[in-house]
Order: C-alpha cells, then sequence, then structure tokens
C-alpha cells in the first residue's frame, strides 16, 4: 500500500450559524459543532483510506471561542499519521464575523478512526506522510497521542466493568 501526503485527506466544510442551531446564548451548541467536526474528520478518513470507517475515538475538544449565531464556521479536518487499520485525524474549527472578517480558531480536536471492511471488521490503511511544518509536528508527536488514548480507552473500559448497565450501581449505600 502506497503512501499518500497529508494533504490528500484534507476536508473543509463551512456552514453559516443560523437561529435552530444555536442556544440561549445566541451561541452554536457545542453538540451541533461536535457532529460537524465528526462529519468532517470522518470524511478525510475516508478521503485516506478509500474505505468505509467508524469513529474510535475523539480525544478532548476543547471550545476556546463562541461562534455566534449569523457567523460562519469552518471546519478543517486532515489524517496526521496512520497506524495499521486506524487514523488519526487533526481537526480545526475556524468562526468568522461575515460582516467584519474577524476569524478566530474556535475549537481544536483529534479523532480516531478505524477502517472497516464490508463485514465491518478492521482493515488495513495506507501510511501518510507529512510535507508541511504543521504537518511534521502533528505527524511526530502522533504516537504519544496514541499512547495516551490506549491509556484513556483501558481506563474507560475498567470504568464500564465497574460501573456496569444497572442503577443504581451501588444499592443500600
Amino acid at each position: 500500500m502506497d503512501k499518500k501526503p497529508c494533504k490528500n485527506s484534507l476536508t473543509v466544510k463551512t456552514s453559516h450559524v443560523l437561529p435552530p442551531d444555536t442556544n440561549n446564548h445566541g451561541t452554536l451548541f457545542g453538540g451541533k459543532l461536535m457532529a460537524h467536526i465528526d462529519d468532517v474528520a470522518a470524511i478525510a478518513a475516508v478521503r485516506h483510506s478509500r474505505k468505509p470507517v467508524v469513529t474510535a475515538s475523539t480525544d478532548s475538544v476543547d471550545f476556546l471561542a463562541p461562534v455566534k449565531e449569523g457567523d460562519s464556521v469552518c471546519v478543517e479536518a486532515f489524517v496526521t499519521w496512520a497506524h495499521d487499520t486506524s487514523m488519526e485525524v487533526f481537526v480545526k474549527a475556524v468562526t468568522e464575523n461575515l460582516l467584519t472578517g474577524n476569524r478566530k480558531v474556535c475549537t481544536t480536536a483529534f479523532l480516531t478512526f478505524v477502517a472497516v471492511d464490508d463485514n465491518g471488521k478492521p482493515t488495513s490503511v495506507p501510511q501518510v506522510y507529512p510535507v508541511s511544518s504543521q504537518e511534521k509536528q502533528l505527524h511526530e508527536s502522533a504516537s504519544e497521542r496514541a499512547a495516551e488514548r490506549k491509556k484513556r480507552r483501558k481506563h474507560s473500559k475498567e470504568m464500564a466493568a465497574t460501573f456496569g448497565t444497572d442503577y443504581p450501581w451501588n444499592e443500600g449505600d
């Protein structure tokens, strides 16, 4: 499988923030922005792998600036790293006041996707290589983020086993 440059997976989506997209503060619902992020990141992962993908994890989504009604939000994503069947995707969202042209990065996130075959089983993906200095920075630090994800996933599985499916968890306490 040939390696592919990060830029081949670049995906960009710009949306106008309208009243139904906002909360009582007149800003974009966080969940709505997270849906945009997952959508754009998934497209980037499919562009890289040319296979169906599933979201395996979302690292912390940090809301850095509000996205106000009437603004636009531009979500950009590309694959920064690939390992066997998984791909790390970096996402940056930029809000723009369309009347003034003022732009701010409002969110950054990393998501992991797994490519799947026709039976829903993980399948191999091509490696990715960086070209720009920003791509190189993200690519070089990806294995460290992957190790943190692995540790976090182990902890999540332990929590799931501890708390199970029933509520209340500790009857009689």
